[in-house]
C-alpha cells in the first residue's frame, strides 16, 4: 500500500492542532471549574474549536499554497468540497461523541482538565479515522 502524502501531511496537521486545542481546552476547562457541566463543556469545545480550526487553517495554506498555483480551478474547487464534505462528516462524529463524553465526564466528577484530555482524545481518534477513511473513498488524497 502506498503511501498518500497529502494524508500524511493532513494527519501531521491534526495532531499539531489537537496537542495545541487540547491543551487549552484543558486549561479552560479547569478555569471553569466553578460553572455548570453544561456551560463548562460548551465553552471547552468552542474554545478547542476556535483554536483548532485556526491553526489547521493556517497549516493547511502554507503546506498547499504552491500546490493549488499549479492546479486548473475545477480541479481546486472540486478538491476543497470533497474535503469540506469529509470534515463536515467527521466534525459531526467529533461533535457527537466529544460533548456527551465531557459531560458525562464532569458529572462523574473526574477533574475538568483530564475529562477534557481524555475525551479530546477519544473523539479527535474517531474524527482522523473518520476524515482519512472518506478522503481516501473519495479519492481526494
Amino acid at each position: 500500500m502506498k503511501m498518500n502524502q497529502q494524508l500524511l501531511q493532513i494527519n501531521r496537521n491534526f495532531i499539531v492542532c489537537f496537542v495545541i486545542s487540547a491543551s487549552l481546552s484543558a486549561v479552560v476547562a479547569q478555569s471553569l471549574s466553578g460553572y455548570e457541566n453544561h456551560l463548562k463543556t460548551t465553552i471547552t469545545i468552542g474554545t478547542g474549536y476556535l483554536v483548532y480550526f485556526g491553526i489547521f487553517s493556517i497549516l493547511f495554506y502554507f503546506d498547499n499554497k504552491n500546490r493549488y498555483k499549479q492546479m486548473k480551478t475545477s480541479l481546486i474547487r472540486k478538491e476543497i468540497v470533497s474535503m469540506i464534505s469529509s470534515f463536515g462528516v467527521g466534525e459531526i462524529i467529533f461533535l457527537v461523541i466529544r460533548w456527551p463524553t465531557l459531560y458525562y465526564f464532569l458529572e462523574i466528577g473526574i477533574e475538568p482538565y483530564i475529562a477534557s484530555l481524555v475525551s479530546e482524545i477519544i473523539s479527535t481518534a474517531c474524527y482522523m479515522i473518520t476524515v482519512t477513511v472518506f478522503l481516501r473513498k473519495t479519492k481526494t488524497f
